[in-house]
């Protein structure tokens, strides 16, 4: 089976460069050519001054294929989200929900998700924030769907352990309704406490993942993340695309 997966990274991994276009260099000279752009490296509520930010991209040929992640709750200002990844091209934004604003935010994405064409994948962030287990997630898919989909963060997916926290069945239960994917990897100690590692060298099994995203027929946004070595992130995201790589064929 052909598990190839277009991917880029997530802009979070570069949160020490505050610089767009020294980013996207380094997007680059990983390997790759998309990027999914979060809150540090861009205002979303400023649409016009979010062109300078494709403009920066595009220069160094990479294209911005989702925003976030972003905690959405109803409130008008949030359609800027929407503004600023139509102006990029993009067809997917990231998103976080909360328990007291669930019920006004989810109408209102559903509004915005028809009206611009985009849309929205709920981001897993463990056990310890509001939509981090399948329960939960199921709710929220069933009021928002189809606009509203998960987008699985295959790390905080595991962090919740391993009889509610496979990545590998998540992407069988909820295939069709995937619209993004964080490729992010840990291991764990005896506490519990997480620890980041290259994609594929921890506790995710990469293969049989990308294997059931295809089975899924998955095709969403799909970006690596790697959150340490915070200063000099490079050498791991290259090793993180390598394996990658090899995984998907």
């Amino acid at each position: 089976m052909n598990n190839q997966i277009d991917f880029g990274v997530q802009s979070y991994c570069f949160r020490h460069f505050k610089d767009n276009a020294a980013v996207a260099a380094k997007v680059r000279a990983i390997g790759l050519d998309k990027i999914e752009v979060c809150g540090v490296h861009a205002d979303f509520n400023n649409p016009a001054g979010f062109q300078d930010v494709v403009k920066t991209y595009a220069k160094e040929g990479v294209s911005i294929v989702s925003l976030g992640v972003q905690t959405y709750q109803g409130n008008d200002g949030e359609k800027a989200w929407f503004e600023c990844a139509a102006a990029a091209g993009a067809r997917h934004l990231s998103a976080h929900l909360k328990i007291e604003s669930f019920t006004k935010a989810i109408p209102q994405l559903r509004a915005w998700s028809r009206e611009f064409g985009i849309r929205v994948g709920l981001h897993c962030h463990g056990g310890y924030m509001f939509g981090g287990s399948p329960d939960v997630l199921d709710h929220l898919i069933g009021l928002g769907g189809p606009e509203i989909g998960l987008c699985i963060d295959t790390a905080w997916a595991m962090q919740i352990g391993p009889r509610q926290g496979s990545p590998v069945q998540w992407a069988e239960r909820y295939a069709g309704k995937i619209y993004g994917v964080h490729f992010k990897d840990f291991t764990f100690e005896r506490s519990g406490q997480w620890q980041d590692v290259v994609v594929g060298t921890g506790n995710l099994d990469l293969p049989a993942f990308a294997a059931a995203l295809a089975k899924g027929g998955f095709d969403g946004m799909a970006v690596i993340e790697y959150e340490a070595d915070v200063e000099n992130p490079e050498p791991a995201l290259k090793r993180c695309v390598e394996s990658m790589r090899a995984a998907l064929g």
